[in-house]
């Protein structure tokens, strides 16, 4: 159970990690970009991001 936490932590890490060592300038872009959007676009993105990553967590266990 730990090292199945441990090991999806450390793959959050590595592809939360591929986009500013990628392309560091496009990165920073998107984030400023995000910046600016509403509380609500930011919301429902975070929203969007949990649901579709329980039903992959879901389909895989």
């Amino acid at each position: 159970m730990w090292g199945d936490l441990l090991l999806a932590g450390s793959l959050v890490l590595i592809i939360e990690g591929l986009m500013p060592a990628i392309s560091p300038s496009g990165w920073r872009d998107m984030v400023a970009r995000a910046s600016q959007l509403p509380d609500r676009s930011l919301r429902a993105g975070g929203v969007a991001l949990i649901v579709i990553g329980a039903v992959i967590f879901h389909l895989a266990g």
